[in-house]
């Protein structure tokens, strides 16, 4: 339990937000933190419980009972089911679906941010990993989007773990990953060689463009087929990356005009709808008032193939996952609407993995 401890608000301090008096005083407390404790009832002024936006007048006592600095966050084993592709007495291979985050990010304040991630998942069905990335983040030599799906490699010891952070930091580990984009990529095959680093206005996301601490990245894509349907063009690609930066195939896709399907930080739309004349059926939705859409609800990115030596035994290793129920739907769909559009567009095989 916190020492509880008080201030007096100054007159200079008159018309300011509680919130933003409370982040002032309380030294390496962020502004989300102040908040939180308010939420949680753990700031009073004088003697009742205010909301963050709180005007100051000046002269009145603020009592923060709660804990400014939470202890940091340690994983936690739950029961979620895990899909193994590959295991031994040194590694495993997990099969991630969209919508899980690898680990709780090194922000978190709260127990509820530490909960129905990868790394809860494996240390119940693992029990012991390795330590070399830290108590939040066991095991973990590599990541994937929280929306993307696909293989992950996970270390079970620090001689593994050591072992594979030299070869990802090597390129010896051969990364393979299908994407749905927006538009015709015109090119058959190509490489997008363009650092990324952390865009500095929107913080969440990464940009391409020329900055002081961006780092070097390296993507190679290759054109599997082109659709033209109702909801538009589009291009399923494979890509294979040699580097492994934040967001980079979404970053690099999107910095050629193409970015990846459901990927609303890098612009793709959140829902597609139909074009009213492709065909008889979007066209009788439309007159009723009611385009067709189609909404994916993740982004349309799997990591579908990992080739790479055992770390420990030099055994070569090539996995793959098929492509999840939902992406397949979705590409089914297009392929179905597909149909409907002219001649010239026909003529290439459904494509599955």
């Amino acid at each position: 339990m916190a020492e509880p401890r008080t201030f007096t608000v100054p007159q200079e301090s008159r018309g300011q937000r509680l919130d933003q008096f409370l982040t002032a005083q309380l030294d390496g407390v962020s502004r989300s933190r102040v908040q939180l404790l308010l939420e949680q009832g753990d700031v009073q002024v004088d003697g009742a419980s205010p909301k963050s936006s709180l005007k100051l007048r000046g002269g009145e006592s603020v009592t923060v009972t709660g804990e400014p600095h939470p202890p940091p966050l340690k994983a936690i084993a739950e029961d979620i089911p895990l899909t193994v592709v590959y295991e031994d007495a040194h590694l495993a291979v997990i099969d991630k679906p969209a919508g899980m985050m690898v680990h709780a990010g090194s922000g978190a304040t709260d127990d509820a941010r530490n909960r129905g991630t990868l790394v809860n998942a494996l240390l119940h069905r693992f029990r012991s990993l390795s330590g070399s990335s830290g108590e939040l983040r066991p095991g973990i030599v590599h990541r994937l989007d929280k929306e993307t799906s696909g293989l992950i490699i996970v270390a079970k010891d620090d001689r593994a773990h050591a072992a594979l952070a030299r070869m990802f930091s090597g390129r010896q580990v051969r990364k393979t990953y299908i994407a749905m984009v927006h538009g015709h990529v015109e090119r058959p095959k190509g490489t997008i060689q363009a650092a990324i680093g952390r865009d500095p206005v929107r913080r969440t996301r990464m940009t391409t463009r020329m900055q002081e601490n961006a780092r070097t990245a390296l993507s190679h894509y290759e054109v599997v087929r082109r659709l033209e349907t109702p909801f538009g063009k589009f291009t399923l690609v494979k890509v294979r990356i040699e580097t492994g930066r934040t967001h980079q195939i979404r970053v690099h896709m999107a910095s050629i005009g193409h970015p990846v399907v459901g990927d609303t930080l890098y612009g793709a739309a959140g829902q597609l709808t139909a074009r009213a004349e492709a065909s008889p059926a979007e066209a009788r939705a439309a007159r009723r008032g009611e385009p067709a859409k189609l909404r994916l609800g993740r982004n349309f990115l799997h990591a579908a193939e990992l080739e790479f030596d055992h770390p420990i035994t030099g055994k070569p290793l090539a996995l793959a996952s098929p492509m999840p129920q939902e992406l397949d739907s979705f590409l089914h769909r297009l392929e179905a609407d597909a149909q409907s559009l002219p001649a010239a567009s026909k003529g290439q095989p459904p494509f599955r993995v």
